[in-house]
């Protein structure tokens, strides 16, 4: 069976991997799968009034009532599932990705995102085309839902507490995306706003959607210019959201997570992230009473891990933040004001990342033919050591640092990423990490200039 949902949902070119054929397809496999009540959105691509109105179709197709929002933010479509009482919500969204690109991302009540067993069940209807067409009496409905938007500014309003008079000056660059509540939130809490790239264009002509240090170089020099006490950024459905301080310079993705993730826990409690986060991370937590629980890459996992009693906060460094109390859907407008909300009680952001250790990383990836088999190899070669991890690739944690070892989702590579507290330390555990891989792979070390 061919597997559509990576950890991200169903993503790919429009025309040649996500088509209104799929889209269809995946309207009919949720409605034929018992969700009767189904909210469904999307971002500002091209491709997405064609790809709603074909999962839609497919909905209406299986009787399954579809309640359009229009064009939303992946959490203001995600947090709406629960608000309109439904079984399941649908994002027509590609994230971070280029604009040629689109997908489907799918939604549980919980604002999680479907979930393994979830996703497999999807799968397999459309691998066999087992759906429950009904007669024409039986259509499902179709109807527009315009309120939600306001009701993810409420519900942000309320997990904040900064007073008016104590509301930082923001920049807030929404890269051509679909994070409107951001400006709008912040402004009504009493935050001077300027906004970047606000004018939704899903050829994403301001910047490429992923808000990263290299894309984000415009909204860096223009807080360094004003006097604005930070900037935020946003991905295409902004689910995920990065900052630079009030200098202009970027907050590294560990040093954020540790901040958002200090500031959750208390005393025993723990956070969750994926295995490949900063040994900073661990060090923040455990300075405040608590511990980091590894899950594995994708948002998704992060998500279930929050649903454990003592798991507060979950987090990816690559901007997907998730308080389990408010929704388990990585909320980047949630986020952005709960940073906003950090510097209005504690002071500039430079001082709050200046708190966080920051260590050496390195990174390599390495091209070969059989990842799957190298990384078999790999395991087998570690089986005997301590404090191995093989949740998602071959973690191994050393005295002075860790490495991982993990094959690429999409490509031939395998992807290697070490760290230690020194630079002399990280290089020799990158090296060990190589020499793992160069073993495995048949291949000769060193692999990489």
């Amino acid at each position: 069976m061919t597997e559509l949902f990576g950890t991200s949902g169903i993503r790919g070119p429009v025309g040649e991997e996500v088509t209104a054929e799929l889209a269809l397809e995946v309207g009919r496999a949720v409605a034929s799968d018992g969700y009767e009540r189904v909210v469904i959105g999307r971002d500002v691509r091209e491709s997405g009034q064609m790809l709603v109105d074909a999962v839609t179709a497919g909905l209406r197709e299986c009787g399954a009532d579809a309640l359009d929002v229009g064009l939303e933010s992946t959490p203001t479509v995600a947090r709406a599932v629960e608000l309109l009482d439904a079984d399941a919500g649908i994002v027509v969204t590609a994230s971070h990705n280029p604009a040629a690109d689109n997908g489907i991302k799918l939604w549980t009540p919980s604002g999680k995102a479907f979930g393994p067993d979830q996703r497999s069940s999807i799968e397999r209807r459309i691998a066999e085309s087992d759906y429950k067409l009904v007669p024409w009496d039986g259509l499902g409905q179709r109807g527009r839902r315009e309120h939600v938007r306001g009701h993810h500014a409420e519900a942000i309003a309320d997990a904040v507490s900064f007073e008016p008079d104590d509301a930082p000056t923001v920049i807030v660059d929404l890269g051509n995306g679909a994070g409107a509540v951001t400006p709008t939130v912040l402004a009504d809490l009493g935050c001077h706003v300027r906004t970047l790239n606000g004018q939704p264009d899903g050829s994403f002509p301001g910047r490429p959607s992923e808000p990263n240090k290299e894309t984000l170089e415009t909204l860096a020099a223009l807080v360094s210019q004003t006097d604005a006490d930070l900037g935020i950024a946003h991905d295409g459905d902004a689910d995920r959201m990065m900052a630079v301080d009030e200098t202009g310079t970027f907050v590294p993705k560990d040093a954020l997570l540790a901040i958002f993730a200090r500031e959750a826990v208390g005393e025993g409690e723990r956070a969750a992230a994926p295995v490949d986060t900063s040994l900073a991370v661990e060090d923040a937590l455990e300075a405040a009473g608590a511990s980091l629980t590894r899950t594995k890459v994708g948002d998704v996992y992060v998500a279930e891990r929050t649903t454990e009693d003592d798991v507060v906060f979950g987090g990816e460094p690559s901007g997907a933040w998730i308080w389990p109390e408010e929704t388990r859907c990585p909320d980047g407008p949630l986020a952005a004001a709960k940073l906003v909300d950090l510097v209005a009680e504690r002071g500039p952001l430079s001082e709050l990342v200046g708190e966080i250790e920051q260590y050496p990383i390195q990174r390599a990836s390495i091209e070969v033919e059989d990842k799957a088999g190298v990384m078999a190899a790999v395991q087998d070669r570690v089986t005997d050591r301590d404090d191995v991890n093989t949740l998602d690739g071959v973690r191994v944690d050393t005295d002075s640092g860790w490495f991982l070892i993990r094959a690429s989702g999409t490509e031939s590579l395998i992807r290697i990423t070490a760290e230690a507290r020194s630079e002399d330390e990280t290089a020799r555990v990158f090296d060990d990490a190589q020499s793992l891989v160069a073993d495995a792979a048949g291949l000769e070390t060193p692999l990489t200039g």
